[in-house]
């Protein structure tokens, strides 16, 4: 094939698979496959099913791979045997959706000037449909490569069980390297590829006092408040104004990010005032002076959030009662190098001294994630990005986690590369979370340039 013929067509292909994607994406959106609600199993499972038949409608053979939780929809597609392997990580779960708080029904498609809204079309359902579009063009241009496809149903949950589906099904997915679509631009002005993830560490911090809700007025002033004892325990472990972790040891593994991978951030189009836009943030933490250090805060060094403090009377009005037991919700975000087994022993015996009725339970956790921007695979990655949006990538780090990245890189051995659509206006876990036809015609693009790349690397 003449390299340039196999480009001729793709502008009327895109054009002409529009309506298709869109519907696709529609089945998709109103399958609610949240995975962290027991309640949708059976969407979950739908979801799968339909998923494995786009798949099976492309000639790839699909099926659902069962787990002790979700299941995994994986695919083949097999041109030559000779020829190199790509895999296709996405996944199809979704964050829940609180109705009251978006514009339409979230899991109703909705479609307007090319604007794409529901729960999952930017996070991941638009993503995965897209590259599934660039493989029927690059299989119908005859592209020496062969695909497989890995949709997960238990990303937005940690994917607890991913290890033992890609340990199960090991002898069928030896792969030259991955491709993952599940991250986020810093600008539309500028395409990004992150070569790191932060890892994750997550707690419950637990605190009883006595046997039920009692009267403040008989019991004010003898009583413990437990919401207020953890208030004080949070406070003792960080700085809210900062977030600086005041933790012993905590950032003792923390490798600081270099002069290169700052440039490579800054380079990324980024502005603080486009960043809080996005994001509808009012403010934020004022010891952030400048656009390299609201980067290195959310790309290269470690977190610790409070994310709901549970207990007592929430209702209208004031309900004087001393409640009996509370409940914190708190996460680490940590960075390469640092252990989430550790960083949980840390918490857990710091929290033992301040407060030792306060129990410490480490639940969700994930590896950090760091690869390279360099090497054949993210010069294929700069070049298909260049080709298909008019300007060479920045290399970032980002700042949220994929579990399944961490077991492949483990299990599997093989060169992972990302490259996202997803843009900081597309609401990722937002509310009117939406995608867009223009980051799906660049990306169905984007993909087939960098599958044809990839395809010439000598063997």
């Amino acid at each position: 094939m003449k390299k340039n013929g196999l480009y001729k067509n793709i502008a009327a292909y895109t054009n002409s698979v529009r309506a298709e994607f869109e519907d696709k994406l529609a089945t998709l959106v109103e399958l609610p496959s949240v995975s962290s609600d027991p309640a949708h199993r059976d969407d979950i499972k739908r979801c799968g099913e339909a998923g494995a038949q786009y798949l099976r409608d492309l000639g790839v053979e699909a099926e659902t791979i069962h787990t002790p939780g979700n299941p995994v929809v994986f695919g083949s597609l097999t041109t030559d045997p000779k020829n190199p392997t790509v895999t296709i990580y996405n996944h199809l779960d979704v964050q829940p959706a609180e109705p009251s708080e978006w514009h339409k029904a979230p899991f109703t498609f909705f479609k307007e000037d090319g604007r794409y809204e529901g729960r999952g079309t930017t996070d991941d359902k638009g993503p995965a449909l897209t590259a599934m579009f660039a493989v029927r063009y690059a299989v119908e241009h005859n592209l020496p490569l062969n695909f497989r496809f890995i949709w997960e149903l238990e990303e937005e949950i940690g994917s607890p069980n991913f290890d033992y589906f890609v340990r199960k099904e090991k002898d069928r997915m030896a792969t030259n390297s991955f491709l993952v679509s599940d991250t986020i631009w810093i600008s539309r002005k500028q395409p990004a590829v992150p070569y790191g993830l932060r890892g994750l560490q997550a707690f419950l911090f637990k605190l009883e006092t006595h046997a039920k809700d009692v009267h403040s007025g008989l019991v004010g002033g003898v009583a413990r408040n437990p919401i207020g004892e953890l208030a004080q325990v949070i406070s003792q472990c960080y700085d809210a104004r900062t977030g600086k972790v005041k933790i012993p040891g905590f950032y003792d593994d923390v490798i600081p990010a270099s002069k290169n991978e700052m440039a490579s951030f800054v380079d990324s189009g980024f502005t603080t005032r486009g960043y809080q836009k996005a994001h509808e943030l009012k403010t934020i933490r004022a010891h952030l002076k400048t656009e390299a250090d609201v980067l290195k805060s959310f790309m290269a060094l470690p977190t610790f959030e409070v994310h709901g403090i549970t207990g007592g009377y929430s209702g209208p009005g004031v309900k004087t009662i001393v409640p009996y037991r509370a409940e914190a919700k708190i996460s680490t975000r940590l960075v390469p190098k640092q252990k989430p087994a550790r960083i949980a022993k840390l918490v857990k015996d710091f929290v033992k001294k301040i407060n030792p009725d306060v129990k410490v339970e480490p639940i969700q956790s994930l590896e950090p994630f760091i690869g390279d921007f360099s090497g054949p695979y993210a010069d294929a990655a700069r070049t298909a990005m260049k080709f298909a949006f008019g300007r060479e990538p920045a290399f970032t780090r980002e700042g949220g986690s994929i579990g399944a990245v961490v077991t492949l890189q483990k299990l599997l051995k093989a060169p992972i590369i990302f490259l996202g659509l997803s843009l900081p206006e597309h609401g990722y876990h937002a509310k009117n979370e939406n995608y867009d036809w223009g980051q799906t015609s660049g990306g169905i693009k984007m993909f087939v340039k960098y599958f044809e790349e990839i395809s010439l690397m000598p063997k």
